[in-house]
């Protein structure tokens, strides 16, 4: 039997019984599907991590003055001291790796605008912050270190919060606000960002000089923390260590190991984030292709049905000349194309639920690589599956067969 009498006879045998093929078929359908759609979930929010990560600024470090403790085997965090514009100033003048540094002073104010009158983050920082962030003005300007200077009442919105200040944010410039008591005028918008790793409003937020921020709102010279920028994610690490020796020196610390302040490393977040995704995401994955055996075994199930109901037919084929090579490859294509139809219908699903899924918001990333695996890997169901089955029909004796009532 050459391979199109065997592939027409095969498909003979499936359209006979439509609809028991399709069940048939249902387990790998789903277990093909549900690996996908679990993939690309993990894949997609995986993504999505390290873009809210990213967002953050580019290869940003980020000191706070909190000591690391260690308690009842847990860690903990505990306030320290305060940094202080010495500090920064010492970063700035010996950092070979920093290509922006800024202080940041923050507070949460009721701000009051011509259309509203909302609790908002205000920062004050210093004008490297739009770098070190990634952050940009894309209407009007930003500050200047005269602004910090002179320290100038000036302010700077993000979208969300001028759109609360003032219902429409393009209205809001050399508009003015009120922080507290003290009045400033809007003098840049910067680009909208969404939200942040968090889930914190990144464009809910009011940017005003350091200096203004520390006299005129907290009356306070405490800097709550540093953000560094780094020129290149290969030197992170050594960035990292270098500001930590050039901050204890700065602050009188003679052995590292009592550090008062922490440093956050965003290429170290977006690894620890990725790896944690990849683990549930092969987990999900594994979960799922426990229903790929399922459907396995529903199909050397029905097979074996199947070589019982065409017992005669066996015989017949034995008796004009069907070698039982024959019949091994009948029943084993038979096999393999029921699973790969399922594989087929399944990724198609998958595709479906992940278009479904996306419109509605749900970030999905369909790995091409995963797809072929899944309709491999149900064509080696079929095989491995199908081959007891199709033994069986090859084993059996033409006139037993021929009998067989």
């Amino acid at each position: 039997m050459n391979i199109v009498q065997l592939l027409q006879t095969c498909f003979r045998s499936i359209l006979r019984n439509r609809m028991r093929s399709l069940l048939t078929s249902l387990g790998v359908i789903i277990g093909v599907g549900s690996v996908i759609i679990m993939v690309a979930l993990g894949e997609g929010s995986q993504r999505e991590i390290e873009r809210r990560i990213s967002a953050m600024g580019t290869n940003l470090l980020q000191v706070v003055p909190f000591r690391r403790a260690s308690r009842s085997g847990q860690q903990t965090f505990m306030r320290a001291s305060a940094f202080t514009k010495k500090d920064i100033q010492k970063l700035r003048e010996e950092s070979s790796f920093a290509t922006a540094i800024s202080g940041v002073v923050s507070t949460n104010a009721n701000v009051i605008g011509s259309e509203g009158n909302v609790q908002v983050s205000v920062l004050g920082v210093e004008p490297d912050y739009t770098i070190a962030r990634n952050h940009w003005v894309n209407a009007g300007v930003f500050f200047e270190d005269e602004d910090l200077l002179y320290r100038s009442r000036v302010a700077v919105l993000g979208r969300t919060a001028a759109k609360n200040l003032f219902g429409d944010a393009d209205s809001a410039l050399s508009q003015q606000i009120r922080i507290g008591t003290v009045y400033f005028t809007v003098i840049g918008l910067l680009e909208s960002k969404g939200a942040g790793f968090s889930g914190n409003d990144q464009d809910d937020v009011i940017l005003v000089p350091l200096d203004t921020a520390m006299t005129r709102l907290n009356n306070s010279r405490n800097i709550n923390m540093i953000m560094m920028s780094v020129v290149s994610k290969e030197y992170m690490d050594a960035a990292q260590k270098e500001t930590r020796l050039i901050l204890c020196e700065s602050r009188g610390i003679a052995d590292e190991a009592n550090a008062d302040f922490d440093i956050m490393n965003q290429a170290e977040m977006i690894d620890m984030a990725s790896a944690t995704s990849k683990t549930l995401t092969t987990l999900l994955a594994a979960i799922a292709g426990v229903s790929l055996l399922v459907g396995g075994i529903g199909i050397m199930n029905i097979m074996l049905v199947s070589v019982t109901e065409r017992t005669r037919e066996i015989g017949i084929r034995m008796a004009v000349g069907g070698r039982k090579r024959d019949i091994l490859f009948q029943f084993l294509t038979e096999s393999v194309i029921l699973s790969l139809m399922g594989g087929i219908l399944g990724i198609s699903l998958a595709f479906l639920a992940c278009r479904i899924m996306e419109s509605s918001g749900i970030p999905t990333a369909i790995n091409p690589l995963i797809v072929t695996g899944s309709a491999l890997f149900a064509a080696l169901v079929g095989v491995v599956f199908g081959y007891y089955p199709a033994l069986k029909a090859a084993r059996l004796y033409p006139i037993d067969a021929l009998r067989y009532e």
